[in-house]
């Protein structure tokens, strides 16, 4: 208890201390914001609860660290690792749809709950036995600014990873807003048989929203992998983030995602410092609970308003 007090108390001491805070809880809270997106995607499209959101992630991560360091001579720039990564993930996403999500859309909550919790630990199992349980990351040949005298340090790679996952959510929010699959998805989501009386293929747009969704995971661990590290059964983590993201935000509500995604990656920051890094994630999961309690009391009240 002295310990936590102590840590606390440091906060005040050296106010530049929370800058840094901050600063990396905004940078990893962009990629929770957006791997968090693509699940809002699905859940709100297909009504899909995807628990393999996280093992996509880091999928996507390993998809960039591979290429770049265990090609030999044929190694790309890890940068180019994003867009490859993002397209790998794709093919998986529809393989994956195909095989599983297909079957499960038109099913209760349990069974989607269920198929893709067994995508998850496959995908772990496969990347485990592919590239090792050791953890893994990429080194960029950047360098690190200093400021402050020291107090904050600010990677440039991890800047450069906020800023890829910045162009990656424009064009993703462009995408949807201003071409006609992108309509087509919002009109399945509103309605999908009325999208059917007027002519969209809902199965394709399905399939479609689940790839993109595999897609944007895939390039979200491309970014993580070049800032921090990945390890095969590191997903559990980044899909509890984007439920409490999406849970805290609502469907349909990317600005609140932002906000949320970031909001959740401060708090993170914070409660690594105060409490120890050990406690890092069991905040993610505390928040998620706190969010459903809220969210079970609103809806409490709604039903008496109504009686």
């Amino acid at each position: 208890m002295d310990q936590i007090i102590s840590n606390f108390n440091l906060l005040f001491q050296f106010p530049t201390v929370n800058l840094k805070i901050i600063i990396d809880g905004v940078m990893v809270g962009a990629l929770f914001a957006l791997a968090a997106y693509g699940l809002a995607l699905v859940w709100g499209v297909m009504n899909v609860k995807n628990l393999a959101q996280g093992d996509f992630v880091i999928a996507g991560g390993y998809v960039a660290w591979f290429s770049s360091t265990q090609m030999g001579e044929y190694s790309i720039h890890p940068l180019l690792g994003v867009p490859l990564a993002f397209i790998v993930l794709w093919g998986v996403g529809w393989i994956v749809y195909k095989l599983v999500i297909n079957r499960v859309i038109e099913r209760d909550l349990f069974t989607s709950l269920l198929a893709t919790f067994g995508v998850a630990i496959m995908t772990a199992q496969i990347l485990n036995l592919l590239f090792g349980s050791d953890t893994q990351s990429i080194q960029l040949p950047y360098e690190t600014l200093h400021l402050f005298g020291g107090v904050v340090d600010l990677p440039i790679a991890k800047l450069i990873g906020v800023g890829l996952a910045g162009v990656l959510a424009l064009g993703v929010v462009l995408f949807m807003r201003y071409s006609r699959t992108g309509q087509a998805i919002r009109a399945t989501a509103q309605d999908p048989r009325a999208a059917r009386v007027l002519g969209i293929n809902t199965d394709r747009i399905y399939a479609f929203t689940f790839s993109l969704n595999a897609a944007i995971c895939g390039a979200a661990g491309a970014i993580i992998v070049m800032a921090w590290v990945i390890q095969p059964f590191y997903g559990i983590v980044y899909s509890i983030r984007a439920f409490v993201v999406v849970t805290a935000a609502g469907l349909g509500n990317l600005p609140g995602v932002i906000a949320a995604g970031l909001g959740l990656g401060v708090l993170e920051q914070y409660g690594a410092l105060i409490f120890g890094i050990g406690y890092q994630q069991a905040i993610a999961v505390l928040l998620l609970l706190i969010v459903l309690i809220i969210r079970l009391a609103q809806q409490q009240r709604v039903r008496q308003a109504l009686q």
